[in-house]
């Protein structure tokens, strides 16, 4: 299971007004970053075969089959300091994750 912060699913929903109408937040790990691995955010307007659709805080999350397995138990929140604002990560499946918190590796 995912979870979104109160504060993740607001800015997700606020950058999602600005979409096409019925459009989906897709997530998804990719490989690459400092780490191996990174997350990806997006919006998408179809749903593909093998996709997973969460309903978490009101915002549609589509995920792919081969980003599932890395995802469960991810927490996203969003804050903003002096630096300005971004999401934040936490996956208890990571081993190692880079010093920007968007890359990770699940082995060591």
């Amino acid at each position: 299971m995912i979870h979104l912060s109160q504060a993740a699913a607001s800015e997700i929903g606020r950058i999602k007004s600005k979409q096409q109408p019925n459009v989906l937040f897709r997530l998804a790990v990719k490989p690459g970053g400092c780490s191996g691995l990174f997350y990806d955010m997006s919006f998408d307007e179809a749903i593909k075969i093998g996709d997973q659709v969460f309903d978490l805080d009101e915002i549609k999350v589509v995920i792919d089959v081969d980003s599932l397995n890395y995802l469960n138990g991810l927490r996203v929140d969003y804050s903003e300091d002096l630096m300005g604002g971004g999401f934040r990560f936490d996956n208890p499946q990571a081993i190692t994750s880079c010093g920007c918190g968007n890359s990770f590796s699940t082995t060591s």
